[in-house]
């Protein structure tokens, strides 16, 4: 039997029929008393747009992506399943919600830094480069 997800004894379907009120006093501290003082006005109108998104899924099947630049925002049970663009600083970086994601923040997923990779030393690069043997 495969193993059912749940969020803190509640599955998913559950989690989904929930009231916000409710959903919110399963949350921990810090995502409880953000989404508790109130949403932005940037976060009200990117839950409207997941709203709208979670309707052409159901209604039509087809997946749209939706573009955000709040990464404070705390994933809900309503974005699961849906491909969030989240902006990392230089460009939009698409994540698909999973429901092991609930309670956490958007920019978690989409990392601002990447790894320094540096190239090979070449001609006029620095006076190290002069003992660097040419082919």
């Amino acid at each position: 039997m495969p193993k059912v997800f749940t969020y803190r004894g509640y599955p998913l379907k559950e989690l989904q029929k929930m009231s916000m009120d409710d959903f919110i006093k399963l949350l921990p501290s810090k995502e409880r008393r953000s989404l508790v003082r109130g949403l932005t006005p940037e976060q009200r109108i990117f839950l409207e747009k997941i709203k709208e998104a979670r309707k052409t899924l159901e209604e039509k099947g087809k997946k749209i992506i939706v573009k955000t630049h709040s990464r404070d925002m705390v994933i809900l049970p309503e974005m699961v399943e849906l491909t969030i663009a989240v902006h990392n600083g230089k460009e939009f970086v698409p994540i698909e919600i999973t429901q092991e994601m609930i309670g956490h923040r958007l920019g978690e997923f989409a990392s601002t830094i990447k790894k320094v990779v540096h190239g090979t030393p070449g001609i006029g690069a620095s006076r190290a480069s002069m003992y660097v043997p040419l082919k």
